[in-house]
């Protein structure tokens, strides 16, 4: 068992060290895989205390909270069902938030929690969350692998489970990327942002 640990730590070392070699601006780790596999344990735990025998609905906004989604979903014990919508997010100009993807089913009457990666201003969840709460929910919660309450911009989020609080720095691995990139790393990553812009001159 140790063995076979050792070797899949040694792949993923050496996929980081590839990348790096090519110029990717992958820096140090900031959570390691086993870290966010006891947290999304322990929410998993919490999620299905709070909410057994509701039925919930797990709605995961994409693409980034689609592996965070995956991993709680089997952390949790209770049954539950899975929905994801899309939303395009402020862009820093003046566009507002809106729907690209709604979700296949009716929510109408469920206990739903959304499944996010990082809440940071919490502008575009305050529009989702206001959105769904239009629907008739039963209930409405928040679950986020990061949290960065430093940036918030909106202070009535349902924001109700949270694995970590985090750095106000680029991210990158576990769902979370950069113009797609480097999303399947199993670890979180802090991006070197000095070395970003050549990166992406270089793509």
């Amino acid at each position: 068992m140790t063995r076979r640990r050792d070797q899949g730590q040694g792949a993923a070392a050496t996929t980081v060290d590839l990348l790096r070699a090519h110029g990717h601006p992958i820096g140090e780790v900031l959570l390691h895989r086993r870290a966010i596999a006891a947290r999304v344990a322990e929410l998993g735990d919490e999620i299905t205390e709070a909410l057994a025998g509701a039925e919930p609905v797990l709605l995961a906004p994409l693409k980034s909270g689609a592996i965070f989604l995956a991993d709680l979903s089997r952390a949790i014990s209770t049954p539950h069902e899975l929905e994801t919508v899309q939303v395009a997010g402020y862009d820093g100009r003046g566009g507002g938030a809106r729907l690209l993807k709604d979700a296949d089913r009716s929510l109408a009457g469920r206990h739903v929690v959304v499944v996010e990666d990082v809440v940071d201003t919490g502008l575009t969840l305050a529009f989702l969350a206001r959105t769904l709460r239009e629907r008739g929910l039963a209930s409405l919660a928040v679950a986020a692998l990061l949290d960065r309450p430093h940036r918030r911009l909106v202070d009535d989020l349902p924001l109700r489970f949270v694995g970590f609080t985090a750095p106000d720095e680029l991210l990158c691995g576990y769902g979370l990327g950069l113009d797609e990139r480097w999303r399947a790393l199993p670890d979180v990553h802090v991006v070197d942002a000095d070395a970003l812009p050549a990166a992406i001159d270089a793509a």
